[in-house]
C-alpha cells in the first residue's frame, strides 16, 4: 500500500522498447527480474513491470506492425526515457503545475487489465501529463494509483536476482543546475549541489543530474537498484 508524505516521491522510469516489447522482454528476465505479464492499456499502449519496493520499472511500447499507439510516446526513442512522479491528488496536482507556469493538459484515466488474486480485474490510474514537457529530452508526467494493489503484489516483488528497491536515477546534461532546478520545480522540491552535480531529493530516492558539456539535451542514462542483500547495481538496459 502507498502512503502519502511530505516530499514528493517518484512512481516508475520508463524503459521505451517501442514495438519489441515480446523481443526484448527476455532480455530483462535473463537478468533475473521476474515481469508482469503483457498488458494493454485503453489508450492503445502495453506494458510488461518489472515491481519493486514502493517503485517500479515499465517496459513500455506497442504491439508489433501495428502505429504508435499514443501521440506523447510515437517519437520517444528506445531505452530509459521517462520520469513518472507520484500523486495521490491528481486535480491538485494539475492546479500546481498550472500556477507553475506548465503547459499541463487535464487529468486523463488510464486503465489496463491485471490479475488480482487469481481473477482478472482493472487496473486504474489518474494521470497528470504535459502539454509542453519540462525539459527537451526527458519525458515526465504525474500518476495517481487508483488500484495500488494491482502493481504491487507480492509474487511480482519476488526477483530471482534479489532486486529490492530503486535507489537512484542519474541523468547528463550540459546545463546540470538548470536540469535539476527544472525537475526540482515539477516535483516541488529544492534542487541541491551534490558530488560534482546536482541532486533532486524525492521521498524514495534522487536523481543526480551529472555536469556533460557534449549532452546536447538532457538525458537520463542509469538506474541504481538495491538488492535485498543491501548490494548496488544499475539495470542493463541493453538498447
Amino acid at each position: 500500500m502507498l502512503h502519502a508524505v511530505g516530499r514528493t516521491e517518484f512512481d516508475h522510469a520508463v524503459v521505451m522498447v517501442r514495438d519489441r516489447l515480446d523481443a526484448l522482454a527476455p532480455h530483462f528476465e535473463r537478468q533475473g527480474f521476474h515481469l508482469s505479464d503483457k498488458a494493454v492499456h485503453n489508450l492503445g499502449s502495453c506494458n510488461r513491470l518489472i515491481v519493486l519496493e514502493g517503485t517500479y520499472v515499465e517496459l513500455l511500447g506497442w504491439p508489433p506492425g501495428a502505429p504508435p499507439a499514443r501521440k506523447e510516446i510515437a517519437d520517444s526513442p528506445f531505452g530509459l526515457e521517462a520520469l513518472v512522479f507520484r500523486t495521490y491528488d491528481a486535480d491538485a496536482t494539475y492546479q500546481r503545475l498550472l500556477a507553475a507556469g506548465f503547459a499541463v493538459n487535464p487529468v486523463q484515466e488510464l486503465t489496463r487489465p491485471a490479475m488480482l488474486d487469481g481473477q482478472e480485474v482493472q487496473a486504474r490510474f489518474h494521470t497528470v501529463r504535459f502539454a509542453e514537457q519540462p525539459l527537451p529530452g526527458i519525458r515526465m508526467y504525474f500518476c495517481r494509483h487508483l488500484t495500488p494493489e494491482c502493481v504491487w503484489s507480492p509474487e511480482l516483488m519476488a526477483h530471482p536476482n534479489g532486486a529490492r528497491n530503486l535507489l537512484r536515477i542519474d541523468a547528463r546534461a550540459a546545463d546540470a543546475r538548470g536540469v535539476a532546478e527544472r525537475l526540482a520545480l515539477v516535483a516541488g522540491v529544492t534542487a541541491e549541489a551534490a558530488n560534482g552535480g546536482w541532486d533532486v531529493p524525492l521521498a524514495n530516492l534522487r536523481i543526480h543530474v551529472q555536469q556533460d558539456a557534449e549532452a546536447d539535451t538532457p538525458v537520463l542514462s542509469t538506474l541504481t537498484l538495491e538488492n535485498r542483500d543491501g548490494a548496488h547495481y544499475t539495470l542493463d538496459t541493453g538498447l
